[in-house]
């Protein structure tokens, strides 16, 4: 299948990260022939979502991986007498301390199976490359909505099932390993649907979707889990969308948010003397917050004023620059309650690392984000961090960008005399000659890495039977920072989703903790969990009742290597053509990736705009005798938009054009 695959391309993307899918996109936009291979056979590497048991596979695959047997040289034939071979890993080693946990009640778990999953399929998958491409893609257009319009707060439209995700790992609904898939722009249109049918198909989507087991929380089964394993969207890295920071702006300027759908985080809270509070963010809720008195709503206010603009009194900051932000919260006639929330909850910094200035832009970051979208300043893509990688994906496929899962590459072809990558080889044996290469660093060869030195990430995901914080509602998407519980610890970032983001069966809650690794995730990771939540067990207390904790249903603790922020002079013998992506780092939001993947673009391409808008169709040309060809049906109809508010024109779900 491979003998199908055009022998030259411009970019060749290796790795399907979100890095790297911004490039794949930005390339394909600007016209670039792109060539996007992943070795595994799920989109986004570590920023992918799964399902439960494709997250069970998975963490068989980090427990049980291997070195090859034996290395496969046969590359090495094609390689000219002016050329040399860089060969590329064969095996992904950034998962490490892979620690899993059950603590439901495990009931004849083994015979049962995930509802709604499709039957094994051994011989149907051979001849069926090009359906399952069709297929995997198409799927990426039901159920979805764009962000709303400024000023609007998002909610769900109700809880939606659909065999949708591209990034569900499930081995068994696979095509076979040495398939291609190919994409074509005119096979990759947009939506059709109206934004109106939309929410009238999400209203009534719940009927048409897999009956729901409704069952009392404290009776959660893990059987149960894995029947309602479908339900679940579980992300490998845990990060949410500030609501003006850069990815947004990408996703609208690009109008690649037409792709995706939204929920807005409805809490922020905060963990300080063994109690978890809720922390008020808005003027509304300061004013009429419970646990601040009238003079601390006072102080308050007064400051997240001044950080608003703080540039423009310099005389407030001047003589603290190069203090602590801590420090320098204390001479600000703060009372311990407040210099918390502002610490810990607002500017989510380290109390013994950030400095002052930091800490006043982390804090008006926080309240500039305040507002567009709702009472916080973030919002969390439904079904998933690993929906945003594949948004991407299929705004390079529909641009006529190539995509080949379960397609390894085993070296890179390097001309000895100009220093530069020509090709690579597939383990197909082809040679495909490109311009420029991108590649995800875990594919990179420890000689290429033997001087890098990477950080690590800790990160355990758990399912609950409730929240930690009861409210009047059950849907809450939470984020609490819990501060160091020793000295020399990171802060640990927690977010806790619900149903309604599509990411956890009804009556349980996902939650995720983040935080730099000190020594295994375990380790980092386990003192908070136990500080706030308990273990499910069989004769223990029924539900997290008034008071209670919380029980741990099923929980995983891991490592993930954080290759950010590395210089490439770190890399031994790199090419000057061949720019590396990183894997996702710490930090909550997801800058980094969306400024690495604009510099290797305009490294690439200066002369090119970094991810368009996509043209209007009325601005169309056509050659010929000027007449429109027949509307195909993929779009609707456009609609007038006022032309100073781009952010209105997301709604818009009129298609790309045709090529």
């Amino acid at each position: 299948m491979a003998d199908n695959l055009p022998s030259e391309f411009d970019v060749v993307v290796i790795g399907t990260g979100l890095p790297e899918s911004i490039i794949a996109a930005a390339c394909s936009r600007s016209g670039q022939r792109v060539l996007h291979v992943d070795s595994r056979n799920y989109y986004g590497g570590n920023w992918a979502s799964f399902s439960f048991s494709g997250l069970l596979s998975w963490i068989k695959e980090n427990k049980e991986r291997a070195e090859p047997c034996g290395e496969n040289t046969a590359w090495k034939e094609l390689i000219l007498e002016n050329e040399e071979g860089i060969p590329l890993n064969k095996v992904d080693q950034t998962i490490r301390n892979v620690e899993d946990f059950c603590y439901a009640s495990q009931d004849s778990s083994e015979d049962v199976e995930e509802a709604g999953a499709l039957p094994k399929m051994s011989a149907l998958v051979i001849s069926a490359s090009s359906e399952v491409v069709e297929e995997v893609f198409a799927t990426l257009d039901d159920d979805k909505e764009t962000l709303p319009s400024e000023d609007h707060s998002l909610e769900a439209k109700g809880e939606e099932t659909c065999s949708k995700s591209v990034a569900q790992y499930d081995p068994h609904c696979t095509a076979d390993k040495d398939s291609v898939e190919e994409t074509s722009p005119r096979e990759k249109c947009c939506d059709s649907a109206t934004p109106d049918q939309l929410v009238s198909e999400t209203e009534n989507s719940e009927s048409a979707s897999m009956t729901e087991t409704s069952v009392e929380p404290w009776k959660i089964t893990y059987s149960q889990i894995v029947k309602e394993g479908r339900r679940f969207n579980i992300d490998l890295i845990s990060k949410l969308l500030y609501s003006r920071g850069l990815l947004i702006d990408l996703l609208i300027k690009s109008n690649v948010s037409r792709y995706a759908e939204f929920k807005n985080v409805t809490r922020i809270l905060a963990f300080r003397e063994g109690r978890v509070e809720q922390v008020p963010c808005s003027r509304a809720d300061v004013f009429n917050s419970k646990q601040l008195t009238m003079v601390e709503k006072r102080m308050l206010m007064r400051f997240l004023t001044f950080c608003l603009d703080f540039e423009q009194h310099p005389d407030e900051y001047q003589a603290q620059k190069e203090c602590k932000f801590s420090d320098y919260l204390k001479t600000q006639k703060l009372t311990p309650n407040l210099q918390h929330f502002i610490l810990h909850s607002i500017a989510m910094v380290p109390e013994d690392t950030c400095y002052t200035i930091d800490g006043l832009k982390a804090t008006q970051k926080f309240l500039q984000c305040l507002g567009r979208y709702g009472n916080t300043p973030f919002l969390f893509p439904l079904y998933g961090q690993g929906e945003i990688p594949q948004c991407f994906c299929r705004m390079c496929a529909v641009f006529g960008g190539i995509y080949c899962l379960r397609h390894s590459v085993q070296c890179l072809v390097v001309d000895k005399e100009t220093r530069r990558c020509k090709a690579v080889i597939d383990h197909f044996g082809q040679r495909i000659s490109a311009n420029y290469f991108v590649v995800e660093d875990s594919y990179l060869s420890e000689e290429i890495c033997a001087h890098v030195s990477y950080r690590q990430i800790s990160r355990a995901i758990l399912i609950t039977d409730g929240s930690i914080l009861k409210s009047g509602s059950d849907q809450q998407i939470s984020i609490l920072t819990i501060p160091p519980i020793k000295l020399g610890q990171p802060p640990i970032c927690l977010i806790e989703l619900c149903s309604s983001a599509m990411t956890c069966m009804k009556n349980t809650y996902l939650v995720h903790l983040t935080c730099s690794s000190v020594k295994t995730a375990k380790e980092d990771l386990e003192p908070a969990v136990e500080q706030l939540f308990s273990e499910a067990t069989e004769t223990g207390d029924k539900g997290a009742g008034e008071g209670q904790k919380p029980q741990i249903l099923w929980s995983v603790y891991f490592n993930m290597k954080d290759s950010s922020d590395i210089n490439r002079a770190s890399y031994d013998n790199l090419p000057s053509n061949i720019y590396v992506c990183s894997g996702p780092d710490s930090a909550l939001g997801n800058d980094c990736a969306v400024k690495q993947a604009e510099a290797i673009f305009q490294e690439m391409f200066p002369k090119e705009e970094f991810c368009p808008p996509p043209p209007n169709p009325e601005d169309i040309i056509y050659d010929g005798d000027g007449s429109q060809p027949e509307d195909p049906g993929f779009g609707n109809p456009p609609e007038d938009k006022p032309e100073n508010i781009p952010e209105k024109n997301i709604e818009e779900k009129e298609g790309p054009p045709e090529e």
